[in-house]
This record gives C-alpha cells, structure tokens and sequence, in this order.
C-alpha cells in the first residue's frame, strides 16, 4: 500500500491499481506494458540518471504516471510520449492531482514514439523511460537520431536487452544494438531491477542503461551507409566479414577489397569490430568508389 508519509505525490501499488480499474486498464502484452508500482525504484531511476533541476526530459510510455511523477519532482519540465489512448487522455489528470504545482511543467503528446520527430516546448535535454520491452531498441534509436539534444539517457529494459546495449565489442552478445547505440553514446548498464516492482510481473529481470551522447565517429560515410554494413555484418554473424559483407559488397572479391582497404582482416567476424571499425569499412563501400 502507498503512504502519503512515505511516497508522497508518487504511486504506490494501491494507487496504480485504482487508477487502472477507474480506466479500465489492463496492461497488454501486445504493446509491452508493465506499470512500476514501487516509488523506491523510480526514484532510484530518476536518481540513476542523474536529473537536474535545469533539466527538460523526455519520457516514452509513461503509462499510468508513476515515473512522471518523479522525473517531474526532478526537472524542470518534462513531456510524455504515450501512444495508448485511454492512458494519453488520463495522465495529465494524475499529474494536476498529484503535483499540481507542476502542472504547467508536464506536456503530453499523444502518438507512437517511432513518428515522433519534434516535441512542444524546449529542446530535451534528458531521455529517461521505462520502456515497452517489445519495440524498446528502435525507440531508443529513433529519439536519439531524432533528437540531437539529448545529451543524458536512462533506460529499463529486458535484462537480455540491456546486456545487448552495453556489450562491447569481442563480447557473444555484441551485436547491431550495441554498435548504433554506440554511434550515438557511451554505453553502460546502470543496473538491475527486479520483477516484483511491476504489475503485471514480467517473466523476465530488467535492466538500467546508461548513455551518454558524443560526437559520432569522424568518417566520411553517412550513417545509414554505416548501418548498413553493420546489418550485413550481424546478418550472418557466423560467417567472416569477408562472406558477410559480400552482398553489401557485390561480390566477396569487392568485400575483401573494403575490407582491406579499411584495414580489417577480411576473416575477422562483425563481432570483434568497433563501430570506428564499421564506418571505415563503410568508407570503402561500393557505392563510393
């Protein structure tokens, strides 16, 4: 149960449920839904990203509020992307009740984070979500690439995701998240959260991951030709990036040529390569000779 004592404005558990039976909420599998029921933890997020007062954050499926609420306390305004309806329509509610005193504060913006491409007030300056476990690697992309201006990011994720996100290179679970996050941030987990502060609990442990912006790699390439050689490089994650490649390439002959020609061994794998080691490659490319 929430105390006021205790959790002030926050939700606790008995908050979150009213508020979902007074909606006629049930979370979904569909769109990755699980509400935080525990004040403790997302003040520990919003402690873990290290919000600051002057700070503008951006929050992706904020759900019934419980992590607004905090962030709210934090910074100095924050907007909310919620794609849900019943959800999008009921959260400012729960902010004016709960903090009114910083209502004027909170923005709500009611569509699919992947179409999102500019947000009402000042630029973001933070990225911190609970995300939905089944779209949260390209929704983290997407507001990176999206807005320049993040320069801080905390997220929850699947454990196995955050794993992922954080890998460096040489690791077995390195791989295309892990490489275009790097383009964007340095990497790193931040942390673990249990099941037992969600409802519903997932049947998997969650993970924090810290990212902090900086410049992208100096290459001549653009990104999305970058990318490219990092989905054909992971496509086949097996196979030598001389085989790999070979269809980015052309032919595994114009492959080994890019490949030596950026100075990696044709029979190294995707695995043991640098996002630096992808844009030279990347330089090389077909398309660009």
């Amino acid at each position: 149960m929430s105390s006021p004592a205790t959790d002030g404005p926050l939700l606790g558990p008995a908050d979150i449920r009213e508020l979902a039976a007074a909606l006629g909420v049930r979370p979904t599998k569909q769109r990755g839904q699980n509400f935080v029921i525990d004040a403790n933890t997302v003040r520990r997020i919003v402690r873990t990203a290290g919000v600051r007062p002057e700070d503008v954050v951006v929050e992706v499926g904020p759900g019934l509020g419980s992590l607004t609420l905090a962030l709210l306390e934090a910074a100095r305004a924050v907007t909310a992307v919620e794609i849900d309806d019943v959800l999008a329509a009921a959260l400012p509610a729960t902010v004016a009740a709960r903090l009114p005193a910083k209502a004027d504060a909170f923005e709500l913006v009611h569509a699919d984070a992947m179409r999102v491409t500019e947000l009402p007030g000042p630029a973001p300056t933070a990225l911190v979500a609970n995300l939905p476990y089944n779209v949260a690697v390209p929704v983290l992309l997407h507001m990176l690439a999206a807005f320049p201006t993040i320069e801080r990011t905390l997220v929850m994720v699947q454990a196995e995701v955050a794993d992922r996100l954080a890998a460096p290179p040489g690791s077995k679970v390195y791989g295309v998240p892990s490489v275009k996050a790097a383009w964007y941030a340095d990497v790193r987990r931040a942390g673990s959260i249990g099941r037992n502060v969600f409802w519903p609990a997932p049947n998997v442990d969650s993970g924090l991951v810290s990212l902090v912006r900086r410049e992208p790699p100096k290459t001549t390439a653009a990104k999305k030709e970058v990318f490219a050689v990092v989905d054909a490089a992971f496509a086949q994650r097996r196979k030598t990036l001389r085989s790999a490649l070979s269809g980015w390439a052309g032919s595994p002959a114009a492959a080994e040529a890019a490949l030596v020609a950026a100075g990696v061994s044709p029979q190294a794998r995707g695995e043991a390569l640098t996002v630096e080691d992808f844009a030279r490659i990347a330089e090389h490319g077909p398309a660009r000779d």
